[in-house]
């Protein structure tokens, strides 16, 4: 068997890392986050449209796949084959940013959990944190640069060991589900006698909870743009099927079963992480040991899965010549070390940003869901103009659903997070021009000189003071 082939991942693998990108931290602070966002029936009605778009999204992507098997680039190709390879680019770069960022998460919540069993990392964000936290970065740098099965593999064992604490707490939650207290005011939308929540409509909730739903599930595009990597096209498009099924019966359970368990308003009020509160005062501390174990474990797995995606994104680029070629540069191991180096320096710059300041955090978390859903949206259109094309009504239905679920997701994480995003694109759009000189065209050109004006802009708001990072 040839080395090239051996680096091939297969339908466990792939699923893993699908699993493992989008369990992160969300999972175990979503229910007090929803709780206080919405009722049960709200939150149930804001679930089913989210189940919906990310649905229609899975759809877009293995249908594209199915249909367009040479476009092996993962979700940046269907970008390319509908806005160029400027539009490759936009989202590839995006998508890169938004998954080494995420590492950033990972590593603040596995110091927050390692603090309540040794308080010199309490809180998550201090030098010790810092300092173990940029230790563990290069680890897994280190074991990615060992070979993309070897890291896909342990990557695999990992999800198993997170997913034992999920399935504790699902569990204890059906064992002390209480039918009676889930449907007390099932539909609450007005300030009840000795209510701590304020007067919201349906839609209000419904709104509030989309913010927190809809980003925990990014990380569902992993096999596609894993596509490459995998020893057939078919295990890509399984990988990602059975993720999302997986991944919306969890979620489901684990943010709605609480609601039975305990009332809205203690919910709301749970510090985070939210699931390790449930389950102590559900069973006892050893609830949360077990929960906060499993919280280090997830993060561990989440910043395995976020390293694999956003050096395999360069490389991507790189390949299509969007990139300089050093990106793509593999060793022995068909690792793309300069990718792994790169994104492991920024990482580490970007924790020690905490020493300075304490806003890094919200604004690298917003960016991260921002670009992931620009992604998503070039994915959406891609599918509408194939559809048209071929004439594929289902396609085409589902391409709009999908894109209009994205672009309502971008609209509730605010204007100023999008303007934002900008800036963050400069440096990347100086090394597109390096690479693509001479074959740059007018349009391209007009679109490079807007983002960097509206770049231009964010900075000057940002000195005003009137957007903050």
């Amino acid at each position: 068997m040839s080395q090239e082939k051996s680096q091939k991942i297969g339908k466990g693998g792939l699923s893993a890392l699908i699993i493992s990108s989008a369990i992160g931290t969300g999972i175990f602070g979503l229910m007090s986050q929803l709780a206080a966002a919405a009722s049960p029936g709200s939150a149930i009605v804001a679930w089913v449209i989210v189940d919906v778009g990310f649905s229609a999204l899975v759809y877009c992507l293995t249908n594209l796949s199915r249909e367009r098997p040479d476009l092996d680039s993962g979700i940046f190709a269907y970008a390319g084959a509908a806005a160029g390879p400027l539009g490759e680019f936009v989202s590839g770069w995006g998508y890169w940013l938004a998954s080494w960022v995420s590492n950033i998460a990972f590593c603040t919540m596995i110091m927050s959990a390692l603090g309540n069993f040794i308080p010199a990392f309490k809180g998550g964000q201090n030098l010790p944190s810092i300092l173990l936290s940029c230790a563990v970065v290069w680890l897994i740098t280190f074991l990615v640069s060992l070979g993309f099965k070897s890291a896909s593999f342990v990557n695999a064992l990992v999800t198993i060991c997170k997913l034992i604490p999920l399935l504790v707490f699902l569990i204890v939650m059906f064992a002390a589900f209480r039918a009676g207290m889930f449907t007390s005011r099932f539909w609450e939308n007005v300030a009840n006698a000795g209510s701590p929540f304020t007067a919201k409509s349906l839609f209000t909730q419904i709104q509030g909870s989309l913010i927190y739903l809809v980003f925990v599930f990014v990380g569902i595009e992993g096999a596609s743009v894993m596509g490459s990597r995998a020893k057939k096209k078919s295990d890509a498009t399984f990988a990602t099927v059975l993720s999302l099924i997986a991944l919306i019966l969890i979620y489901g359970f684990i943010s709605l079963l609480p609601y039975g368990v305990m009332t809205r308003a203690q919910l709301a009020s749970l510090p985070q992480p939210a699931m390790s509160g449930i389950l102590a005062r559900t069973v006892g501390v050893w609830g949360e040991g077990l929960v906060d174990t499993g919280l280090i474990i997830s993060c561990l797995g989440g910043l395995l899965s976020w390293t694999l995606l956003p050096v395999e994104t360069t490389t991507l680029l790189a390949q299509d010549r969007l990139l300089p070629g050093i990106w793509s540069r593999a060793n022995r191991k068909d690792a793309p070390v300069f990718s792994l180096v790169v994104t492991a320096v920024l990482e580490t710059l970007f924790l020690f940003s905490f020493l300075i300041t304490s806003n890094a955090y919200n604004f690298a978390s917003a960016i991260s869901s921002v670009t992931a859903l620009a992604c998503y949206a070039f994915v959406s259109l891609y599918e509408i103009m194939y559809s048209l094309k071929h004439k594929k009504p289902l396609g085409l239905a589902m391409g709009i659903v999908s894109g209009v679920f994205e672009i309502l997701g971008m609209a509730i994480s605010g204007w100023q997070e999008v303007l934002l995003l900008s800036v963050c694109y400069v440096p990347g759009l100086a090394l597109f021009i390096y690479r693509r000189r001479g074959q740059i065209k007018k349009g391209q050109w007009a679109a490079m000189i807007a983002v960097c004006i509206l770049a231009a802009v964010a900075i000057t708001l940002s000195c005003l003071g009137i957007v903050s990072v």
